[in-house]
């Protein structure tokens, strides 16, 4: 018999979930609630191609809780809270405290508090979301799944910074890696796909967020974000990599302390700060007009998607079963697909199918798809990404083991 489990994402004024039943792993009904503590603040609900939205005044992340369990139960996907069996939350950083999913208690939140320094931005709301749900759901366990844990099997080699070694035994400065479970979730599809545990990938998550991730024999050997995602591939808001000494050259520059540089770096930087836009579709539209610094944009978030995507392939030594593009660019930008593979033609010995990768895209013909020839040296595919499936199965069966070995204990006693 089905149970119904919550996956929440908590930003700093939204609160994304979806209800899934269990383990028949079907999609009930998905939702956010946003624009958390201002006064234009809404719901969305998304069920059986149908869409509900609606202005609702939400103060805080408790009242979003509220919010969310109220219209569950007033449109009558649950009847009655005790239905929901657990809530899996994403997590941005694990730190060097966990290497896999856990279910959330006092010591976990102690370490999660502790792991704001590596990610101010993200760490504290979703600390507030747990604590709304918490407060409001008291008796029903939470897991933790973390963006960090996928890439644990890093070497060292390929983590560590070259700064004294110090700086990591005692600050633990290194390549931590992001968007892990969106990786995983894409690593699994191939695994099957090919019928191959020891596969060979380059994951490409290109969204507003961007990351690449080398896959060499069916786990992360490296990837491009680092400690924080700040670091890697140019992004909607953030600059990706850059000389370091640029943040001391411009604070005396431009008079600006370090924190309001960091700010800079993360929220006004990439696109946005090339083409004063952050919507890719929008540059594609600004940049069809003849916006040069739309153009401009464009052409440096390919170049540095390919520079990693070069990397990547020599790190693998060539011996590659397949490239992925995943998450909304890169799931639905056909034009950056294309100029991505020709740029990867001559040297790859790969072919670009341009009817099927015109045809990929979430609203076209296609949501999926091998957008090479089969003559090419390996398939270059487009596959969605579901981060909220992977955060379902692992809160699943965390809790379901759980609860086996709570019953086993009372058998004892």
């Amino acid at each position: 018999m089905d149970e119904k489990y919550l996956v929440v994402n908590a930003g700093s004024s939204s609160l994304k979930f979806t209800l899934y039943a269990m383990p028949s792993e079907k999609e009930i009904v998905n939702g956010s609630v946003e624009k958390i503590g201002k006064s234009d603040s809404y719901y969305t609900l998304k069920f059986n191609g149908k869409k509900i939205e609606k202005l609702q005044l939400i103060d805080d992340h408790t009242t979003a809780v509220k919010c969310m369990l109220n219209i569950l139960l007033q449109n009558e996907f649950i009847k009655e809270i005790e239905e929901i069996k657990g809530v899996g939350n994403r997590i941005l950083h694990g730190g060097e405290f966990y290497k896999e999913s856990v279910v959330i208690d006092d010591n976990v939140m102690n370490n999660l508090n502790s792991l704001i320094k590596l990610g101010p931005t993200h760490i504290p709301a979703q600390i507030a979301g747990i604590m709304a749900i918490k407060k409001v759901l008291p008796n029903i366990d939470q897991v933790a799944v973390f963006d960090t844990t996928f890439h644990k099997t890093i070497p060292k080699e390929n983590y560590l910074y070259a700064v004294p070694y110090s700086w990591y035994e005692e600050n633990n400065v290194r390549k931590y890696g992001f968007h892990g479970i969106s990786h995983e979730y894409i690593t699994n599809i191939m695994k099957k796909r090919f019928n191959n545990e020891n596969i060979n990938l380059i994951i490409c998550h290109v969204g507003s967020g961007v990351s690449l991730s080398c896959i060499k024999n069916g786990k992360s050997y490296d990837t491009s974000m680092g400690l924080t995602p700040l670091d890697g591939v140019i992004m909607g808001t953030r600059s990706g990599s850059i000389d370091n000494s640029i943040i001391s050259y411009i604070s005396n520059e431009r008079n600006l302390s370090i924190e309001e540089i960091d700010n800079i770096l993360n929220k006004k930087s990439g696109l946005l700060g090339i083409a004063g836009q952050n919507d890719f579709r929008d540059l594609e539209q600004q940049a069809g007009f003849g916006d040069e610094r739309s153009k401009l944009a464009i052409k440096m978030l390919e170049n540095s998607i390919i520079k990693f995507i070069a990397q990547y392939y020599f790190e693998l030594e060539g011996k590659i079963d397949a490239i992925v593009f995943t998450a909304g660019i890169g799931e639905n930008a056909s034009s950056l697909r294309e100029d991505i593979v020709m740029s990867l033609s001559n040297v790859m010995n790969v072919k670009l199918n341009k009817d099927i990768n015109d045809n990929i895209a979430r609203f076209k013909k296609y949501q999926s798809g091998v957008i090479t020839t089969e003559d090419s040296a390996f398939e270059i595919l487009v596959i969605p990404t579901n981060e909220e499936f992977m955060i379902l199965k692992d809160t699943y069966n965390i809790l379901k083991t759980k609860n086996k070995v709570q019953f086993q204990k009372k058998l004892k006693i």
